[in-house]
Formats: C-alpha cells, sequence, structure tokens
C-alpha cells in the first residue's frame, strides 16, 4: 500500500492492512494522526532513523528554559524538606530509624504544627461556602450577618463567582477602616487596597512593577541578609539585581542606616537601586523594629528617592517586654507632609500568620501610597490578568480585620482563642531561646517577635572540611545529620544568607509546647554529640 512502510516495517502489520483507503506518506497531506498514538510514534521514530523526517528534540529543556528560573531557589520547601518526606515515608513502610516521627520546624504553617483554626473564622466561611446553613440555628448571629454581607458582595451571591480584580468592595473597604482604626485615626482610602493571594502574590506584583532595565540600568532590589527567600527567588525570577544589606546580629538583628548607606553606594556601581524591603517583625531573625528605626529608614527612602516595601505580616507576633509594632505608615504620616507626600510605600499583611495561621486560605492585602496615578492604573491591569484572588481568602481577609466586637456573641469564644495563641507563642519563643542558650555553641538572640529563631552554630572545623568536600553548605551539612539521626526537620542559614564564616538554622517556635521541649532537648543533645563527633 506504501513503499515507506517497507522500510519501516517489513511485514507490514495488521493495524495498517486495515486503513482504507491510506494515504501516500509523500503527500503534503498525509495524516498520522490516523494511526494509534503508539504506533504512529513508532514509525515516526524509524522515519526519522530513515532520513524520511528530521529528527526533534524536546522544545523545553534544562538548555532552552527560561534562564531566570533556573536561578530561583526557595530553601524552606528545598532539599532538606524533600528528605523529611522521604522519611515519613520510609517509617510508614516500617523502615527502622533512631525516631519515631519527623518534626517539621522548617516552615510557619501554624496549623500543620497542631494550632486549631478561630472558631468565628471557620463558621463564617462554612456559611459563606454553604449558605443553606444560615437556617441552623448552631450558628451565632454575628457570624451569620458577616457571611450575608459578603455573600451579597458577590456575583449570584456566591462565594463561588469571580470578584473584582482588585478584590470585594465591602472586604477592601473592611480593611480600609481596620488600617485607619489601627495607626490611630490616619486615613486609608478603599481604592489603594488591593486584595492579593497571600502577602506574597501583593510582593511579586510590585517587584513587577519596580523592575526594569538592562546591564547597570537595572532595578535594585535591597533586601536584608538574614532575608526570606520568598525575595531573592522572586528577584532572581524577575531578572533584577539583589542587593543586600546586613542585620547586625550582635544588636539582636537590628537595622543600620550606615549599613543601608554602604550597600546601596556599593550597588549604584553596577545596578540601579529603586527598592528597599524592610520585614517587620523580622522573618527569619524575630526581630521587632523600634519607631526611631523606622523613622530613620524612612528618612533613607526619602533621601535616596526609594520605593519601601513593608513586609508586616506578623504584627500581631510581638512578645518581647519592650517591643511594639509600629506600622511603616503610621510613622511615615507621623512624620509630616515631608515625609507622608513624597515616600512611596506598599504595606502587604496575610491571613497566614499572627493568631490565624490560615496559610491554606492564601488571603492577603497591600495598600498603596503616593503612587503615580498612571503605574496605579497598571497595577490594576496586571492583577485583572489573573482574574481575582481566591473568593474565600477574601472573606477570611476580611474577617482577620472586621472580627467579633464587644456585645456580639461570638466576641469573648474569639477573644479567648486569640488571647491564648499569642500567649503560647509568647511562651514558647521564651523557652526556645533559654533552652537553646544553655547549649554550649549555641547563641540565640531574643524572639522578640514573628514565629522563628535563627541562632548561630558553632561548626567545628573538621565538619566544614567534610561538608565542603561533599560540596554542601556547613550548616546544611549539619542540618541533614540534624534530620537523618534526631528527625527533626530546620532550614540551614544559608538558606536565608548570612555573615561569611557563619552559620545558623531557622526553626519555628510552632510546635505545641510539650514537643518543643522534646524537639529543643534532641537538638541540644545531638549538638553536643556532633560536635564531639568532629572535634
Amino acid at each position: 500500500r506504501c513503499e515507506a512502510y517497507a522500510a519501516v516495517y517489513p511485514t507490514v502489520p495488521d493495524w495498517v492492512l486495515n486503513f482504507s483507503p491510506l494515504p501516500s506518506l509523500s503527500s503534503p497531506h498525509r495524516n498520522l494522526s490516523a494511526f494509534p498514538a503508539a504506533q504512529s510514534e513508532h514509525l515516526q521514530q524509524k522515519m526519522s532513523e530513515n532520513g524520511a523526517l528530521p529528527l526533534r528534540g524536546k522544545v523545553l529543556t534544562v538548555d532552552t528554559m527560561n534562564a531566570n528560573v533556573k536561578k530561583v531557589d526557595y530553601a524552606v520547601r528545598g532539599p532538606i524538606v524533600q528528605r523529611a518526606v522521604q522519611i515519613e515515608k520510609e517509617l510508614k513502610e516500617g523502615v527502622k530509624k533512631p525516631f519515631e516521627e519527623v518534626i517539621k520546624a522548617n516552615i510557619g504553617d501554624a496549623h500543620a504544627m497542631g494550632q486549631r483554626p478561630i472558631t468565628f473564622f471557620r463558621q463564617v466561611i462554612a456559611l459563606c461556602t454553604y449558605p443553606q446553613l444560615l437556617d441552623d440555628n448552631k450558628f451565632p448571629e454575628d457570624a451569620k450577618n458577616r457571611a450575608r454581607r459578603i455573600l451579597q458582595s458577590c456575583g449570584g451571591n456566591s462565594i463561588g463567582a469571580y470578584t473584582t480584580s482588585q478584590g470585594i468592595d465591602c472586604v477592601r473597604h473592611d480593611v480600609a477602616s481596620y488600617i485607619q482604626r489601627r495607626d490611630g485615626g490616619i486615613p486609608s482610602d478603599p481604592d489603594n487596597i488591593y486584595l492579593t493571594t497571600g502577602a506574597s502574590d501583593g510582593i511579586v506584583t510590585i517587584l513587577k512593577l519596580l523592575t526594569a532595565g538592562e546591564g547597570r540600568t537595572r532595578t535594585g532590589v535591597m533586601i536584608s541578609i538574614p532575608q526570606y527567600p520568598l525575595y531573592s527567588a522572586s528577584i532572581a525570577e524577575l531578572g533584577a539585581v539583589q542587593i543586600n544589606y546586613y542585620l547586625n546580629e550582635e544588636k539582636c538583628w537590628s537595622l543600620d542606616i550606615s549599613e543601608l548607606q554602604r550597600s546601596l553606594h556599593a550597588a549604584r556601581e553596577h545596578c540601579n537601586p529603586r527598592v528597599l524591603c524592610i520585614i517587620n517583625p523580622g522573618n527569619p531573625t524575630g526581630q521587632v523594629q523600634s519607631r526611631q528605626c523606622i523613622e530613620d529608614v524612612i528618612r533613607f527612602a526619602a533621601k535616596e528617592n526609594l520605593f519601601l516595601m513593608a513586609d508586616e505580616v506578623y504584627q500581631d507576633n510581638v512578645y518581647a517586654e519592650g517591643c511594639e509594632f509600629h506600622s511603616f505608615k503610621k510613622v511615615l504620616f507621623e512624620m509630616g507632609p515631608e515625609y507622608s507626600s513624597k515616600v512611596e510605600l506598599a504595606s502587604f499583611h496575610s491571613t497566614s500568620k499572627c493568631y490565624m495561621g490560615e496559610c491554606g486560605f492564601r488571603g492577603g492585602y497591600m495598600e498603596v501610597i503616593n503612587m503615580d496615578p498612571e503605574v496605579k492604573a497598571q497595577l490594576t491591569k496586571l492583577v485583572s490578568v489573573r482574574l481575582c484572588p481566591p473568593a474565600p481568602g477574601q472573606a477570611l481577609m476580611d474577617l482577620v480585620v472586621n472580627s467579633p466586637q464587644p456585645g456580639e456573641p461570638s466576641y469573648q469564644t474569639f477573644m479567648k482563642e486569640r488571647t491564648a495563641v499569642l500567649s503560647a507563642l509568647a511562651e514558647k519563643a521564651k523557652l526556645t531561646e533559654e533552652i537553646l542558650n544553655t547549649v554550649p555553641g549555641i547563641s540565640c538572640n531574643p524572639v522578640q517577635g514573628a514565629m522563628y529563631s535563627f541562632p548561630r552554630i558553632t561548626l567545628p572545623e573538621r565538619a566544614i572540611n567534610e561538608a565542603k568536600a561533599k560540596g554542601q553548605a556547613p550548616d546544611m551539612f549539619y542540618c541533614m545529620k540534624l534530620l537523618e539521626e534526631s528527625g527533626i526537620c530546620l532550614v540551614p542559614g544559608s538558606g536565608f544568607g548570612q555573615r561569611e564564616g557563619t552559620y545558623h538554622f531557622r526553626m519555628t517556635i510552632l510546635p505545641p509546647t510539650d514537643k518543643l521541649k522534646i524537639m529543643l532537648n534532641k537538638l541540644k543533645e545531638f549538638h553536643q554529640k556532633f560536635t564531639q563527633q568532629y572535634s
């Protein structure tokens, strides 16, 4: 039936003979899709080998993919965590280990570590998701009222409908009211509020707007070291330039303006610094910035004409005596028109941290201040490409900023649960610092806020050399051994950045208190054993 078949198949298979009439394979109209997929692929491979078709490789390979993506690194879910998942699987399959479970202290995922959801939040989300429950008298009236208000703002009264790209209107108004209350009456315009898919989405969106130029004109983004890897990963993906400024570990991870100036001056030799990112309270370092420090940062940004990005997702997580959260917006406006009318600021909040811990809902917001109206129009266009943030996350964000008030049926339970979570975190912050500082070779600054400690570890020279021989960062080598021998999953400091010659790890303070004590004592035993082994 076709001469080309003879070169491919010495004996023509039955499936070929069953096709009639068959187009000539030399015809420009030949249609290989008529053949079963497996045989068609085999036929094309044979014909390529015989020179009848050009041999083609994959369109997308590691060599042809976006080079910026290959530069992205995200240590919080890196090799340590991947190995932890494998070990969990091995334990389930009966593989014997010197421990019975993996304790994951690598990520700020409160509910995964056993924190219970806030009852009021879940009640309202349940009502929004299944409105028939509005007829159920088990739910308090304030929860029902919140749900009705949110549903009435959704298309078709359904949380399954798309929302406007900037976010549900009533939620943005509630966010603006919350910011105004938080900041002592300083006005907040709902039109400056953008609801986001967690804070991360807002941060990346603003960085997209700011990234421009080539060579020495490329946008430089100033980030603290240690830093949260979202920033370094996003900067790499966008092709911007990462500019490191170092926090002062000896002064409880404080921020020095002289270090900002040094970093900026050096960066101007090879890029165009345009952005200064601040995380307050700090991640991974757990420090809380003083008001004076924030004022100094604002003056620096104004003087150097930098766009300020304030990551404030841990604003309720402040534990240390004498520490207090000050929003960048509040300080900016209290400094007067000289700054409040000039400095461009984007600030971010989320449902994922604080006392809520609702990471999976991906709720968040950003507020933009002093943004050029034409750029703001471009921002609105950019967020519209993804249609809208998840509606349940928007609803949850509304409950965070519009929580039960005195006199409402849910108020007492809500306050009891909120206080219990924050009190437990404060207790665990102090416990972590105290126990780690009893270990020779480990030094831990006070955990003033957020959900993490970032202790410095002293490693023996033999361990450092062995790690380098294996092509590993020394603290990665340490953390991997800790995981294999103790079942504790931490993230090495090298994943966040640190001064040359120092080594750290980041651990969350989220495990339940009894499990946290076990983990800290196992960590203490491991460090002593590790030090003896390599000394």
